[in-house]
């Protein structure tokens, strides 16, 4: 994997001749220290419609400076990104290319802009000499690529050190203005060649009337594709949580198209909806085991040392290890073919020209509100079904259909909060809680099923299974105690007058 960076800066407006003020003056900052000029040459790599500068993202391969070569830069938040960086070759490196995937698909990137700049760097060292941030004065040259327009201009750009508190960048920030040192209009030097060279991402069009159902819809289905896409990367550099939102982006799509199929023609949308479930289940794996390894190793440690018998957590730590790489491979399998691509063009394709039927015309808040309603009595069918029945099996199963039903009325309720406001949100929170208390049902009864098979395999090897049985305990004692609970909790996400408020 390419080396990682965070980078946390702050741009500012400046001419060639604005004087830096004094940054001794900064709380912490003893020395500024000139370390003198260095040039620049980067080439800015997008596809030809500008996906990547669309999305807040540069790609570039730059020779000068301490750290030449090709550089991905993913938002994190203003003023924060992450940037990736690979050696100088004359191609773009495959892990970069790998994290561009979701974006680039099938197409190329090509040069779009040349940036050469000439930096003035000067240091802002601790009293220790620690370095505390960089400082550069930036003379840039932009041309627009292949041949196109060119424009300059000087900014100023303060990077923050590693492991530096970034309260010190509003410190600096805050001496600049004084010296009528102004913050950048432009997020990136990339924005700003684009912008000044008319060559701006275009805007998607809206394809539905403002204020209707089919815009609202259409507006909720555009964040999931958006989501799918942009957490892509994350899942292939394994950070925390990224399997589970994007787990969640597909569900949450495919569900919209199920609870608003009086927007969206269900024709046209049950195929994408087949291949968002077949993503939500390749990616699961690796989810449903991150949430199994969590659980059983928490409650390993709850338990008194005298009633850990065996190598109980030397099986857990060999089972989690070995089910977690082949979890993993199989997401980034999943990631990594065609069926992906081909699923991420058709919900584009989708978007850009949405099937809307008859109801995408009327007002949003009408027909949002009657597709709410809908689910939330759904979601009330399957839970009286779930509690007539006689605890076992049938009724586990039952409790894990009540609490797909759970999660389609909540995202339904969250579709509807644009629109309808804070009876969506009200609503869409108490239903939370239901899902949440049904997947507690849910990750014990999995949970019970692991334990019985560490169970087996121990008696199996003459080892004791008494912890593994003292766990299947718990564990059926946790879900006996979430349905003993629900009642209490259907009855808060169903009171009088919480559907009814949505139309007020």
């Amino acid at each position: 994997m390419a080396e990682t960076k965070r980078e946390i800066e702050r741009k500012y407006e400046a001419t060639g001749e604005t004087p830096v003020p004094d940054l001794t003056k900064v709380p912490g900052v003893s020395e500024v220290a000139d370390r003198g000029l260095v040039e620049l040459d980067a080439v800015y790599y997008d596809t030809p419609d500008l996906r990547l500068a669309a999305d807040g993202l540069t790609l570039r391969r730059r020779t000068g400076g301490s750290d030449a070569g090709w550089h991905a830069k993913f938002p994190v938040a203003a003023g924060v990104r992450d940037e990736l960086r690979a050696p100088l070759t004359d191609t773009l490196p495959h892990e970069l290319a790998e994290l561009l995937r979701s974006r680039v698909r099938h197409g190329e990137v090509v040069p779009v802009v040349r940036l050469r700049s000439s930096r003035d760097v000067r240091h802002l060292l601790a009293a220790d000499g620690t370095l505390l941030a960089e400082l550069s004065v930036d003379t840039v040259r932009a041309e627009r690529l292949p041949g196109g327009p060119e424009t300059t201009w000087t900014e100023i750009e303060v990077e923050l050190a590693d492991d530096v508190d970034p309260v010190l960048l509003d410190a600096v920030g805050k001496r600049l203005r004084k010296a009528d040192i102004l913050p950048s209009a432009s997020p990136s030097k990339l924005a700003r060649a684009l912008a000044e060279t008319g060559a701006e991402p275009e805007a998607a069009p809206t394809p539905a009337k403002r204020g209707t159902a089919g815009a609202a819809v259409l507006a909720y289905a555009r964040e999931q594709v958006d989501a799918i896409v942009a957490l892509d990367p994350a899942v292939r550099r394994d950070l925390p949580d990224a399997v589970h939102q994007l787990r969640v982006a597909c569900r949450r799509l495919r569900s919209a198209f199920k609870s608003y199929r009086q927007v969206l023609d269900r024709d046209v949308t049950d195929p994408v909806g087949d291949e968002l479930k077949w993503l939500a289940g390749e990616l699961g794996v690796a989810r449903d085991q991150e949430v199994l390894d969590a659980r059983l190793s928490a409650r390993v440690e709850e338990l008194p040392p005298d009633l850990t018998l065996g190598p109980v957590k030397a099986r857990l730590r060999r089972r989690d290890a070995a089910l977690a790489v082949n979890a993993r491979r199989r997401a980034l399998a999943a990631l990594d073919s065609d069926r992906y691509l081909a699923l991420l063009d058709t919900a584009e394709a989708l978007l850009a020209a949405p099937p809307l039927r008859k109801a995408a015309r009327r007002d949003a808040r009408a027909v949002l509100a009657r597709a709410v309603r809908k689910e939330h009595r759904r979601l009330g069918g399957r839970i009286d079904r779930a509690l007539a029945l006689t605890p076992g099996h049938e009724r586990d199963l039952a409790l894990h259909e009540a609490r797909k039903a759970a999660k389609r009325a909540r995202y339904a309720a969250d579709a509807a909060r644009p629109t309808l406001g804070k009876p969506a949100k009200r609503l869409a929170k108490r239903v939370k809680a239901v899902q949440s208390l049904l997947g507690e049902h849910q990750d014990a009864v999995v949970a019970r099923a692991a334990l019985r098979e560490f169970g087996i395999m121990a008696h199996g090897v003459g080892e004791s299974a008494f912890t593994w049985g003292l766990l299947y305990g718990r564990e059926e004692a946790a879900a006996d105690a979430a349905e003993r609970e629900l009642p209490r909790v259907w009855a808060r996400a169903s009171a009088r007058g919480l559907r009814a408020d949505l139309t007020r």
